[in-house]
């Protein structure tokens, strides 16, 4: 009995010598992370003769069967910055020209891949452009225009109806629902592919939505769907509800440039002089900083 207890002190004290060789030699390599030896340790601590036959044998298969030697004979360090520069292609550049043009000038058989092309991709920024096919003399590029244009717009008007139903269903999710529908009417509006009356319709239906956002979460309105809601009913000549989205704009935002702009085309267009100078001033003594398009809209108007 004693014989048996004295081997096993003698296996504990081995175990512990061997653990801190273990722990020494790893610091003086400092190849591995300290978390790693250190949970090695404890392993080695706690699994006496298990423990290091274990980490023993893990090395030597990891040396046998993955460790392999890098070669880099093709690899330079290099802490040099490398600048590319890579040049436009002139040729590709001398044949892009706006799809206007295209429309003026293009023979049929280039006009038809036109078409073809933009049909292909996605088109439904260029609406508004396409619609100019419309009128082509080649029936068969207005015959694709065409049926651009009707996709896109009964899509539009079944997203237009299913998604203003979801609004006033009033769930979780209206508010996000809400700015959704701003974005995705505006895209369409803007470009004025609806005929007169269904534009009106439109821009009359993202006014009420606009209103309910405003009622509910009008911190959730930014400059920018300010900015829409208000040159949209400027487009269609509703001045009376333009001037209240410019007013609200004035009161949440007031050193905006935006908020300036859309008062400037406002008034410009009503026709109220008085008003339009009194922003004009307004804008000259605010710290708003003025952009290029700002400036020249400013010189056509005066």
């Amino acid at each position: 009995m004693i014989f048996t207890s004295t081997w096993f002190w003698i296996l504990i004290l081995v175990n512990i010598f061997v653990v801190l060789l273990y722990v020494v030699w790893n610091l003086v390599r400092k190849k591995e992370k300290g978390f790693s030896v250190a949970m090695k340790a404890v392993l080695m601590f706690a699994l006496p003769l298990a423990g290091p036959l274990f980490i023993l044998l893990e090395y030597v298969f990891y040396r046998i069967f993955f460790f392999q030697s890098v070669d880099l004979e093709d690899v330079i360090f290099s802490k040099d910055r490398v600048e590319e520069i890579h040049y436009t292609d002139e040729e590709r550049d001398k044949n892009i020209v706006s799809l206007e043009e295209a429309l003026a000038i293009t023979d049929k058989d280039n006009l038809r891949n036109l078409m073809m092309n933009i049909v292909r991709q996605d088109f439904r920024e260029s609406l508004a452009s396409i619609s100019l096919a419309l009128n082509s003399e080649d029936s068969e590029t207005s015959h694709y225009a065409a049926s651009v244009l009707q996709e896109v717009l009964n899509d539009f008007r079944a997203n237009v109806q299913k998604r203003y139903s979801q609004i006033l269903k009033e769930e979780n999710n209206q508010i996000a629902d809400i700015l959704e529908f701003i974005e995705y009417m505006n895209a369409v509006l803007k470009q004025k592919v609806l005929t007169g009356i269904e534009q009106r319709s439109m821009t009359d239906l993202l006014d009420q939505v606009c209103e309910v956002l405003y009622q509910k979460e009008k911190v959730k309105m930014t400059t920018h769907h300010f900015e829409i809601i208000s040159l949209r009913l400027l487009e269609i000549e509703n001045y009376e509800k333009c001037e209240k989205w410019c007013e609200r704009a004035v009161q949440q935002y007031p050193e905006e440039l935006a908020t300036y702009t859309c008062q400037l085309k406002l008034y410009f267009s009503n026709g109220n002089r008085d008003r339009f100078f009194r922003v004009l001033e307004n804008l000259r003594h605010s710290n708003v900083i003025i952009d290029g398009d700002t400036l020249e809209m400013i010189r056509v108007f005066l």
